[in-house]
């Protein structure tokens, strides 16, 4: 069989790769999971979730047949109720703190297959959940339209402020659209999120990246305050030789392409390896699996105790057979008489006293370098700052982190607030989307305040 005929036939196959792997639950199966919560007066499970949301009333109203009433209940709370749905860490949230949790021949309620269940049945009925509140003269610009920016743009329009989101990509929902793979979430999930604040009324300027179409000082003339809610950037380099190579790839850009570009059958037979242990590094690694990589390991410098990636994501990864490799650093990448990568020189870690994070400082052991073989390497390492951003902004920051108050949000300059990611200082795990969405509820919420208790005064 001649490559191009090889490369035809497993496409479709990897486009069946791609389609959501945990199925939903049927309406019986809803209704029956429903009545198996106790419906706790001081739920334990409610405290559980970031964003609040009254979980025993929006599962009564599932098995009561009120759907719509409980996607109100989830969306009221989490503007990206839906896409939390599939990608919350509910077994650390709320499925953990779950009463029923250690039962006998009990186990906790699945919460989050019953909140995809309401929210989805929303989504397919085309239902628009919220109504704009009574105009208030003011208007404010949110930059980024990811789950920050789209609950703290969703709060302001219930609210009554006239709201524009500035959005450098082409659509709405941020990570979730751009940065999650398919086969968790798909792209019209989040989409469907967009629309719900488009519905208020809420105005939306894609492609339009503040600092180059628009410069942030226009926007403060223009708006009475400016949420800032861009995220982070792109993963860095390695600062290892050779990482120019034709097969370093970037493990966010690699994602987004998945969701965004026709599959290609490059990785078909492959062997590809990703740095970094994080959620996202999980995500390229699986990504790399379903695009018919024969081999994926994830080399990490640390070991799986100090790994930023949910136990589920690591769970999920190794069931998809990704390998992971633990106290291993890239030192050099490898390339062949074409340019393209051929292998990683690697080096052997131990792990020395915790640093500034809690987790303790690898370091290289002396002579213990060896090579592996490889045809993609792609880097998950995290990611940058916005720091030519903030610079323009004029915001004080600590290592292109904004420096915030800790109870309105509200950055070095006046009527300049930000949250989500852009925000996010690092730590075990990697930041979640409900805690983003949450953000930026509060950040609505403190700058109504703000400026009810100025006009008080």
């Amino acid at each position: 069989m001649t490559q191009k005929q090889e490369a035809f036939v497993p496409l479709s196959e990897l486009m069946a790769n791609f389609e959501e792997v945990v199925p939903a639950l049927k309406p019986k199966e809803a209704i029956d999971e429903a009545n198996r919560c106790l419906y706790c007066y001081d739920a334990p499970c409610i405290k559980a979730c970031p964003t609040s949301i009254d979980i025993p009333s929006f599962i009564k109203k599932i098995a009561t047949g009120n759907l719509l009433g409980s996607a109100r209940t989830i969306m009221e709370a989490n503007p990206v109720g839906a896409s939390c749905s599939r990608v919350c860490p509910t077994s650390e949230l709320c499925e953990g703190a779950c009463v029923l949790n250690g039962e006998a021949a009990s186990k906790a309620i699945q919460i989050g297959l019953l909140q995809r269940h309401a929210t989805d049945w929303a989504r397919e009925s085309g239902v628009v959940l919220f109504k704009a509140g009574a105009n208030i003269d003011r208007r404010v610009a949110v930059i980024g339209a990811g789950p920050a920016g789209l609950s703290a743009a969703r709060e302001l329009a219930v609210l009554g402020y006239e709201v524009s989101v500035y959005e450098a990509k082409e659509k709405g929902g941020g990570l979730n659209t751009y940065g999650i793979v398919s086969f968790r979430l798909p792209e019209d999930v989040p989409q469907w999120e967009v629309d719900q604040v488009e519905a208020l009324g809420v105005k939306f300027h894609y492609g339009v990246r503040v600092g180059e179409g628009i410069t942030p000082d226009a926007l403060l003339a223009k708006y009475d305050a400016v949420v800032l809610a861009v995220g982070m950037a792109a993963v860095p380099k390695l600062g290892i030789p050779c990482e120019n190579l034709d097969g370093v790839l970037d493990a966010i850009a690699l994602v987004e392409e998945t969701k965004t570009q026709p599959l290609t059958d490059r990785m078909i037979g492959k062997k590809v390896v990703v740095i970094g242990a994080g959620n996202t590094a999980i995500d390229a690694a699986t990504c790399s699996k379903r695009l018919g990589a024969d081999q994926v390991q994830i080399l990490y410098r640390r070991t799986q105790a100090e790994m930023t990636a949910y136990a589920f994501e690591y769970e999920f990864a190794k069931q998809d057979g990704v390998e992971f490799r633990w106290l291993v650093a890239p030192t050099r990448i490898l390339a062949d008489q074409d340019g393209h990568v051929s292998g990683l020189e690697l080096v052997r870690m131990k792990l020395g006293e915790p640093d500034a994070k809690g987790r303790k400082k690898p370091s290289p052991i002396e002579g213990s370098e060896f090579t592996i073989d490889a045809d993609y390497v792609v880097t998950a390492i995290g990611q940058d700052r916005h720091l030519q951003l903030l610079e323009q902004f004029g915001l004080a920051h600590e290592r292109g982190i904004p420096i915030v108050d800790g109870q309105t949000y509200q950055t070095s300059r006046t009527n300049v607030f930000a949250a989500g990611d852009v925000i996010f200082g690092g730590g075990k795990h990697d930041a979640m989307v409900v805690e983003a969405a949450q953000q930026g509820k509060e950040v609505a919420h403190r700058l109504h305040d703000k400026w009810q208790h100025e006009a008080e005064a």
